[in-house]
């Protein structure tokens, strides 16, 4: 089965290819996009649906497709799936804000992993290109088999395996305030708490101060 990450954004205007390309050429010259599926609109823009990142010996990154969301599109199919595998997710604080989200979203930006990623320089070619989509603003990440972050980019909702272990960046809602710390996933204690929605007492936390702090 493929592994995707996400951003999914609040946001229905979408970056075109050209702005992507050189974004990803400032910091990655060895890494293209070149568009898989699309049209052009009544100006002659290119409006894109999919896109492949490779390299340019040829190997394949990512394919990203854009699926907005609107009644009886594919986005609004995986926000519901989003949204049943949220049943008996915890913290319950963070499923409620992430719910409220997840009705808000416009566009998902899904990037399917392809053979490339398994190189250290097509992995960070594919964290530039999904940041990039992040940045614009009003966005928060899903990967696979992990689960979802908030605004700031800090992993709200456990998906993980049970037998995951090693540091990571996480948040909890508390009194309508993130509340960011790093823990260790395979330690009983610190998951225990974070499933309560408190943070670890062992650990340094700061409180949210916007997507800029």
């Amino acid at each position: 089965m493929s592994y995707h990450t996400r951003v999914l954004s609040k946001d229905d205007e979408f970056p075109s290819l050209d702005e992507l390309s050189q974004r990803l050429r400032a910091d990655h010259p060895d890494y293209r996009l070149t568009m898989e599926e699309g049209s052009l609109d009544e100006s002659g823009e290119e409006e894109w649906e999919s896109l492949l990142l490779s390299g340019t010996d040829g190997v394949e990154v990512a394919i990203l497709e854009r699926n907005p969301v609107y009644d009886g599109s594919v986005g609004q199919d995986e926000i519901a799936d989003f949204l049943e595998d949220l049943y008996e997710a915890k913290p319950e604080s963070n499923v409620e804000w992430l719910k409220e989200y997840l009705e808000s979203v416009k566009t998902i930006y899904a990037f399917q992993h392809l053979q490339g990623t398994e190189t250290v320089d097509g992995s960070n070619a594919l964290h530039a290109l999904r940041t990039a989509l992040w940045e614009r603003g009003e966005a928060i990440l899903q990967a696979d088999l992990e689960g979802f972050t908030n605004e700031e980019g800090y992993h709200i909702v456990w998906q993980f395996s049970d037998t995951v272990s090693g540091p990571w960046n996480m948040a909890v809602l508390q009194d309508g305030t993130w509340l960011h710390f790093s823990m260790d996933l395979g330690d009983p204690d610190h998951r225990a708490a974070f499933l309560s929605g408190e943070a670890p007492s062992d650990v340094a936390t700061v409180k949210s101060a916007g997507r800029n702090e």
